[in-house]
């Protein structure tokens, strides 16, 4: 901009080093620093954090703070039953998570589910320190949300409580309607009785299939592909790490692998006109 002053040039360290293993992990509804609980930290309670490497799902879960003036212990136990079932029907087993015999089910951890965002291009991160400006790739950006999925179990269970099943069960039969096929014709029947007859009627039916052997009808391609994708991921199982925060030895030890430790100068042998010259389309 008109009017800024150059006050220093910085020269510039590029590593890839960590690559493809530096991320940015945002958290738009965290509200404090990403840390256990001092009082579930003295029960001996840690972040835990875990993968699906194949459909590159990150999830992290962060003990809950157990006071008892913000937390409900009572309710805590209808939350952890139905986040137990909702993780059986998903076939997502906690692993380290197994109850005792005869204890009871409880919400004891918050879930953060990551959602992979498409990158445009090259990202960096940059780090300036003495003076020198670090450059290292970013290879993923993920964005992390809470899971809530129990509650729907918890819903479903109080619609049943009130005799309304019927309805429940109509709503989980199968896929909602595909936006992309013509909406089912309505048909009217008249109310005058009339006598039943009797004819027997000899139908076959056969599933269609187009050139490469996909069935047709029913879910449009992009949709079947969406549900499949939704089960795959599902069928996927978890894989455990380790989750290292900033004041821990081994988040100092990523931190200082940041900085590029070659001090070998670089000559340029070209020049400007050279340097834009070969720029496409300018």
């Amino acid at each position: 901009m008109d009017g800024d002053e150059l006050i220093s040039v910085l020269p510039i360290h590029y590593s890839n080093s960590l690559s493809p293993n530096v991320h940015i992990h945002q958290f738009p509804l965290l509200s404090r620093p990403l840390q256990t609980p001092p009082a579930a930290a003295v029960s001996g309670k840690r972040i835990r954090a875990r993968i699906k490497p194949i459909t590159r799902r990150l999830e992290i879960h962060v003990p809950v703070d157990p006071r008892p003036e913000v937390w409900n212990g009572e309710r805590s136990k209808e939350l952890g039953a139905a986040r137990q079932e909702d993780d059986r029907e998903k076939n997502q087993d906690v692993g380290k998570m197994k109850q005792m015999e005869g204890e009871e089910p409880r919400l004891i951890e918050a879930r953060m589910r990551s959602e992979l965002i498409p990158q445009e291009g090259a990202y960096m991160l940059g780090v300036v320190r003495n003076g020198q400006l670090h450059l290292q790739p970013i290879s993923e950006t993920h964005q992390f949300r809470p899971t809530l999925t129990y509650l729907d179990i918890m819903s479903r269970k109080s619609r049943r409580s009130r005799g309304d099943a019927g309805s429940d069960e109509d709503s989980d039969d199968g896929p909602p309607p595909d936006p992309d096929e013509p909406p089912p014709i309505q048909t009217t029947s008249k109310k005058e009785k009339k006598p039943l007859e009797v004819k027997e009627v000899q139908v076959s039916a056969r599933k269609a299939a187009d050139d490469k052997g996909n069935l047709q009808g029913g879910l449009s391609a992009v949709r079947r592909e969406m549900l499949l994708a939704i089960r795959a991921e599902e069928d996927e199982v978890w894989e455990d790490l380790d989750f290292c925060d900033g004041e821990t030895a081994e988040g100092h030890e990523a931190f200082e692998a940041v900085f590029s430790q070659n001090e070998e100068h670089l000559e340029c042998n070209s020049d400007i006109t050279a340097f834009l010259k070969g720029i496409k389309g300018l």
